[in-house]
């Protein structure tokens, strides 16, 4: 089985990891996949003004003990922002700076951030040169970016462009989703321009392209790896309410066929639960870590044997109560099994 390659002098001893996601990879998300056996995450992306700002943003950048090694991914449209931001980040203790040029949401399509950026490669090459600018040699930089901003020609010539901006500029590793910006989440995840992209760039010495896209078991982890030959692959979508992922793919690696198909069972499904719940409220307080736990356990709930009911009760949740009345009626702890009544036994 491979190895991921270094991220600068960042080594990984698996060839996978947590990606940044929106609304959910927290410290507590992060902290569970990597009891799991992730070795390697990334935050949620954050907006260079609110860590220049101070305040709450900089406070939710802060690193947890056992958090590590950890990317801190940063998201702007101004090169002096975003770079004073990248600066932040280094002070703070991040392992590794990693820029968003991938996230598709509409509502920052105005501002030209994410993956809109990759439509203006020109200012897309001045941020990326401003990072690695105010970072210097003493942390890794990395990029998320989508295949491009659409299908077309122009787009294709705009990815390009950006992406042997990235290797001139010394970032260690690109991660690429292989959907456009246009398509969001809608359609395949196109492997084949993963495989394309690293006959083209993969033989750059010190930078390494990981791929993402349709990544929802360990086994697809291996698949994309040998289909596209990419040095590694950022886990998104399907880890979240799925860190056991993480243990499958490392049970692949051991060659434990049988571990890799293993799912959770009710126990570990109940223990995971309360695990992330408990980090939550260290890492939010309990009112905001009983809202996220919500969402969190709709998606955990598809892993139970009575999913569509068990996904119906975490909808309706609206307290805290609520959510551990879902924990207590439906991942009940197996009972001691009852002593045999003897006397049912006994020949009359």
């Amino acid at each position: 089985m491979p190895v991921m390659a270094p991220i600068g002098k960042v080594t990984l001893d698996a060839p996978f990891f947590q990606a940044g996601l929106a609304g959910y990879s927290d410290a507590a998300m992060r902290l569970v996949a990597r009891q799991h056996g992730c070795p390697y995450a990334i935050t949620e992306a954050m907006l260079d003004h609110f860590l220049v700002n101070g305040g709450k943003g900089l406070a939710a950048a802060q690193i947890m003990t056992g958090d590590r090694p950890i990317a801190g991914q940063l998201m702007g449209s101004h090169p002096t922002e975003i770079a004073h931001g990248a600066k932040i980040l280094v002070e703070l203790g991040y392992d590794v700076v990693d820029i968003n040029l991938a996230c598709p949401v509409k509502k920052i399509r105005k501002k030209c951030r994410g993956g809109h950026l990759l439509s203006q490669p020109d200012e897309a090459i001045a941020i990326l040169d401003a990072v690695r600018q105010a970072v210097g040699d003493d942390r890794p930089c990395t990029v998320k970016l989508r295949r491009g901003s659409n299908d077309g020609d122009r787009a294709a010539a705009n990815f390009h462009r950006i992406f042997e901006g990235v290797i001139e500029l010394g970032y260690a590793a690109a991660t690429v989703h292989g959907r456009t910006v246009e398509q969001k989440y809608i359609g395949p995840s196109r492997w084949p321009f993963l495989r394309a992209l690293v006959e083209r760039y993969g033989g750059t010495p010190r930078f390494a392209i990981f791929g993402s896209g349709d990544i929802w078991s360990a086994r697809d982890i291996f698949r994309m790896i040998a289909e596209t030959g990419v040095d590694g692959v950022s886990v998104a979508r399907g880890c979240i309410g799925n860190p056991w992922i993480f243990a499958q793919a490392r049970a692949l690696m051991a060659g434990d066929q049988a571990g890799a198909d293993r799912p959770p069972t009710i126990a570990q499904q109940r223990q995971v639960l309360l695990d992330h719940f408990h980090l939550a409220v260290r890492v939010h307080g309990q009112r905001r870590a009983s809202l996220s736990m919500r969402k969190f356990g709709i998606k955990f709930s598809y892993h139970h044997p009575n999913a569509e009911a068990v996904k119906a009760r975490f909808i309706a949740v609206k307290s805290l109560d609520d959510w551990h009345d879902v924990v207590e009626s439906f991942y009940v702890k197996p009972q001691a099994a009852a002593p045999a009544n003897h006397a049912q036994h006994v020949a009359v």
